[in-house]
């Protein structure tokens, strides 16, 4: 496993879907004040948000918005949904509120969810204790399709276990997040609002009928005769849904009580939404506190986390969040609509100094792990957990486990993709979703997959394309005599679109053994004679540099090239020499290393695993060599067994970490190169032992391309017929580049030629090839026990 240089290094974007500033909402005040915070703390990741709009024309939001939804369009969700699977976002933060998203109790957001293929992680703002019933379902949906749910409050992990049958595994509780704010005297702001040398009571907030604030009109008479220079500011625009029902004769009626009451001078009426640094300041005059709201079913307050976080004294009515965090004398609780507990409350913290300065204390110490940095921590931490959690257990995201256990019909062969990433110099390495990436330039090894692509479509495309196919094999064998250096006997393997190699410090085995099978091929296959006279030349010139190999991977695509290469040329001598030494060197390093349970050959397995055996299994057979042979059943029947899944579907090694000895397997990103290796081998085995199964691995191989693996999607687009990069632990790396396609094409035109229906036996191939005719004649051979004894000779091995 590769070394980490933080925790949080596994994911690159995080995009967060909620409302956002400047959308004048409490929610989308939280949103953007995590989001900055997540990006302070960690600035390599790309921090982006999906925002809601609540009326048509939306808002101008912050380059940190890319995508908005208006919340009664259900086709926006879904629209939201295939730009974040097709962004590679790695984790979606939801942040959810009932009256947040469209359709009945917010469902809408529900449907954006189902499509989502990464990880999801919920932030409930509300938690009913007693929810109906459209709301009981759109939470437990929310619980199904989010990898975890952040609570704020202790009280809501209860309701959400208790109340909604939700595990609690699948719930954290993270909380509200505060600005860091000093611990200073409110005397020090006071003068910047004309309040100086007065008592302050402070209510902020958007303000509503809910709030309670004529409960402390009607307290302030009696707050007065006690304390004179008292001023009570009540900061914060009115609800817009308020304003939308009512306009603004909730506020008008509270000036009018205190008028009567003859307070007005004794309250202060700031009518507008403030931006944290002027509510900072604000926050920093109050002496005391007040949030009297009438409805104890109040998961959340932000405001109430605010002026805790600021070291203030603070009464409240006991709605479930202040029982929380007002607890161990960190502030009052009173009757809900009671003045006159709000005014006993206040007057006794006016009126003594050092039980007021203590209770600030407390609330101050008791939040600083609710600074923002501390919880935009705690969500990176959550972020990469979730992240590695998907990578070890993915979520299916089409069909049920258990429907694809029918074996697919064989697709139509067609060249199409390969034909777009190909131009006058070769195939270009990489796409961009389906369009040639050419700042990618070409590869030695895609060119030599699409040399052997050309050749085996002439044994499967009826229609004239021969003269098609006989141009397109020069135009990458091209490639491969200009990649040739005969200075060093090897292969460069990268050219920019420039056309210019890219000079490379490192041989590459593994290039040289792939353009050596590539080059066997045109040799064994090709009916130009020039092509076949031109591929001999390269395939003896390249052949002495094999003879050095160090690494499994070289021996095993060199052995398979020189198999290819005596199809033709069965007594060229210094081929067969080459083969007998790489194939011993590779059956002795099985012979040191496997065993114990460990059927390989060193204590990694890494890319492309079955070619390995697959290169042990042809020795053996050509060699007369049935040690070989055993050893190579068992080692592919171990790799079969460790890549299938629950349901039996084929679930290659990933390429994060493979698969260290004493390690955990990894499990992505999956490559459709490793289902190619599994089916040349597997059908490699059939030809050995006659046994099917060995035939329906194969197909089941070819079946993960078309969706029966982990996260049912399929890879191979019929619309394009190229193949999707990579299967992710969330979705597809949807790029389809010419490593992906070719193994695609390289895997299909294999089974077509022994695409026999398992049941009956029955010959199906349109194109049967003609029988094999090998040097030698392979021994008869039981298939692989794994009772059976390892041979004792000893060599080390390097992957």
């Amino acid at each position: 496993m590769k070394q980490r240089s933080n925790p949080w290094d596994v994911i690159q974007t995080v995009s967060f879907v909620s409302s956002f500033v400047p959308r004048r909402c409490g929610i989308a005040t939280f949103t953007n004040d995590l989001a900055e915070a997540v990006a302070e703390r960690e600035p390599a990741l790309n921090v982006r948000a999906v925002a809601m709009n609540d009326r048509l024309e939306g808002y101008r939001y912050p380059a940190r918005v890319w995508f908005e939804i208006n919340r009664n369009r259900l086709g926006e969700y879904r629209l939201a949904a295939d730009f974040l699977n097709m962004s590679h976002v790695d984790v979606v933060c939801l942040q959810h509120e009932f009256g947040l998203f469209g359709g009945p109790e917010g469902q809408h957001v529900i449907d954006m969810l189902k499509r989502l293929r990464m990880p999801i992680v919920t932030t409930l703002h509300t938690v009913l204790k007693e929810p109906n019933e459209h709301q009981l379902a759109v939470t437990r949906q929310l619980a199904e399709f989010s990898d975890r749910l952040v609570v704020m409050a202790e009280r809501a992990r209860e309701f959400l276990t208790g109340v909604y049958d939700i595990p609690d595994e699948k719930i954290t509780l993270i909380p509200h997040g505060i600005p860091d704010a000093p611990f200073v005297d409110p005397n020090f702001y006071k003068d910047q609002f004309g309040v100086e040398g007065r008592r302050v009571i402070l209510t902020f907030g958007l303000i509503g009928p809910s709030k309670g604030i004529e409960n402390m009109i009607d307290a302030m008479p009696r707050i007065v005769a006690e304390h004179p220079d008292v001023v009570y500011i009540v900061l914060g625009a009115t609800h817009p849904g308020v304003i939308a029902e009512q306009g603004e004769d909730y506020r008008l009626g509270l000036q009018r009580k205190a008028r009567e009451l003859g307070v007005a001078d004794h309250v202060m009426w700031v009518n507008k939404f403030v931006e944290v640094d002027e509510l900072k300041e604000y926050l920093g005059a109050a002496d005391v506190y007040v949030t009297p709201y009438h409805n104890p079913a109040q998961i959340t307050s932000g405001t109430l986390s605010y002026a805790l976080g600021f070291g203030k004294a603070t009464v409240s009515t006991p709605y479930w969040h202040a029982e929380e965090l007002l607890a161990d004398g960190r502030g009052k609780l009173v009757a809900f609509k009671n003045a006159d507990a709000l005014a006993d409350a206040i007057i006794g913290l006016l009126s003594n100094d050092t039980e007021r300065h203590a209770m600030r204390k407390r609330a101050y110490q008791h939040t600083r792990a609710m600074r923002w940095e501390a919880v935009a921590e705690d969500y990176l931490d959550l972020f990469a957990q979730v992240s590695r959690a998907r990578n070890r257990s993915p979520r299916p995201q089409s069909v049920p486990a258990g429907k694809l256990d029918k074996r697919s019909e064989l697709s139509e062969i067609s060249l199409d993709h390969m034909l777009a990433l190909t131009d006058d110099v070769g195939v270009i390495h990489s796409a961009v979703a389906t369009v040639a990436d050419r700042g990618s330039g070409y590869h030695i090894t895609d060119n030599a997959h699409a040399l052997i692509v050309a050749l085996s479509a002439q044994d499967h495309l009826e229609y004239g394309a021969t003269r098609d196919l006989d141009a397109l094999v020069g135009r990458y064998l091209s490639f491969i005599h200009h990649a040739y250096d005969p200075r060093t006997g090897r292969f460069r393997s990268h050219m920019t679109y420039a056309r210019q190699w890219v000079d490379e410090a490192d041989f590459s085995e593994d290039d040289h053994g792939r353009v050596l099978w590539a080059l066997g091929e045109v040799v064994a296959k090709s009916h130009v004679r020039g092509h076949v006279s031109l591929a001999t030349d390269l395939f003896h010139r390249a052949l002495p540099a094999c003879e050095k190999f160090e690494f499994p991977h070289g021996w095993a695509y060199g052995l398979i090239g020189v198999h290819s290469y005596l199809r033709r040329f069965s007594g060229d001598s210094q081929a067969r020499r080459l083969r007998e030494a790489l194939a011993r060197r590779m059956f002795a390093a099985f012979q040191q290393n496997a065993g114990d349970g460990w059927w390989w050959l060193s204590d990694k397995v890494t890319y492309s695993a079955c070619r390995i055996p697959h290169a042990l299994l042809l020795s053996g057979r050509w060699m007369f060599n049935n040690d070989m042979i055993q050893m190579a059943l068992r080692a592919l029947e171990w790799l079969y067994d460790v890549q299938s899944g629950p349901n039996g579907e084929f679930a290659p090694i990933g390429e994060d970490g493979w698969w260290p000895r004493a390690g955990e397997r990894a499990r992505f990103p999956q490559r459709p190169i490793e289902a190619a290796g599994a089916i040349e081998a597997s059908l490699e085995a059939y030809r050995v032992t006659d046994d099917r199964k060995w035939l329906d691995r194969a197909h089941r191989c070819l079946d993960w391309f078309l969706g029966d693996n982990d996260l049912h999607l399929s890879l191979y687009d019929p619309t394009t017929a190229g193949c999707a990069d990579a299967l992710l632990p969330y979705g597809l790396n949807e790029n389809q580049s010419a490593e992906a396609t070719l193994a695609w094409l390289l895997s299909l035109m294999s089974l077509y030629d022994y695409a026999l229906d398992v049941d009956t036996g029955r010959d199906v191939s349109r194109n049967p090839p003609p029988p094999e005719a090998p040097p030698e004649a392979a021994p008869e051979v039981e298939a692989a026990s794994p009772e059976a004894s390892t041979p004792d000779s000893a060599s080390s091995v390097r992957e």
